[in-house]
């Protein structure tokens, strides 16, 4: 049998971690949670489940998980990334059992398909199913994107992918959800300004991706990033409303694919106005990344660096 060792972040993630652990118990080897400061039970719960806890502060979600990736003793010839919201569904998780001591050795990695269930309602149209994402893949043969969002798992060499997957199923409130995206949305503007100052230059590694994702991410970078924010927002709400059929999912698809799909995707845009006006009349690039950081709060200047 292939050993898995299964790798979940947290932060005060006590409605979740119980899940999220028993979902994956019948495949892991191990499993490890990188917790980043929870106040809550989440380490506890995690421990009583069998879960190695190690805490680490938080900067992003790339830099967390390779810590993880880099620091978590095992002696697993896999790893695998399972978010504490997330759940890997039973049939997934038995084709994972069957299959993946049967994979030939130069392969790296294996594709899921991933959903999202929304207000309890399982969100099929509007392009958001199926998500093609590698989620498993070789200790040794994988990293993760540095980025401040949209970060991908990239592996040196082929991937095949196993049918099912996991289902996204936050079982917070709507609060949450837009609170969540806010920070998202943050990370997202600060990416894309980085980028374009050439001030903290992201590696695309768009050829290591899958298809899904290498197509995503070139019209993003080609096409979407270069149209006014309020054009490129409206637009692609309604391509992924109408266009991609958004609307049969019902009360809870318009709920979600305008909060996700429009209003995320314009506040995205006017946090990126609001930084570049923020940069103007900055020489620097230590100036610059001082600036970004004391808006956003993410450690962009290490100390004794700023000047």
């Amino acid at each position: 049998m292939s050993k898995i060792a299964v790798i979940i972040l947290t932060k005060n993630e006590e409605i979740h971690i119980a899940r999220a652990i028993a979902c994956v118990k019948g495949i892991a080897h191990s499993i490890h949670v990188i917790d980043s400061g929870s106040t809550d039970q989440t380490c506890n719960i995690a421990r009583s489940f069998g879960a190695e806890v190690l805490t680490h502060p938080w900067k992003n979600y790339a830099d967390q998980f390779q810590w993880a990736c880099d620091n978590i003793s095992t002696d697993a010839d896999w790893l695998m990334r399972v978010d504490a919201d997330e759940v890997v569904e039973q049939s997934h998780a038995d084709i994972i059992r069957t299959r993946l001591p049967e994979v030939p050795s130069e392969i790296c990695g294996v594709t899921s398909d991933h959903k999202h269930i929304f207000m309890e309602r399982w969100i099929r149209h509007g392009g958001r199913y199926p998500l093609r994402l590698l989620r498993l893949f070789r200790r040794g043969k994988g990293r993760i994107e540095q980025r401040w969002m949209d970060e991908h798992i990239v592996v040196d060499g082929p991937s095949v992918h196993f049918e099912g997957g996991f289902a996204d199923h936050n079982l917070n409130d709507i609060t949450f959800f837009t609170t969540k995206h806010n920070g998202y949305a943050t990370r997202e503007a600060l990416d894309a300004v980085l980028h374009r100052h050439g001030l903290m230059p992201v590696a695309d590694a768009v050829q290591d991706l899958n298809r899904q994702a290498r197509v995503k991410r070139f019209i993003k970078l080609s096409i979407y990033n270069r149209l006014p924010f309020y054009v490129s927002a409206t637009g692609y709400f309604f391509y992924r409303y109408f266009v991609q059929l958004g609307f049969l999912d019902g009360k809870e698809g318009l709920i979600y694919h305008f909060l996700q799909g429009y209003w995320y995707r314009f506040l995205v845009g006017a946090k990126v106005v609001e930084m570049e006006r923020a940069l103007r009349g900055l020489a620097t690039k230590a100036a610059k990344l001082a600036k970004l950081q004391a808006m956003t709060g993410h450690l962009l200047v290490e100390s004794g660096d700023q000047q």
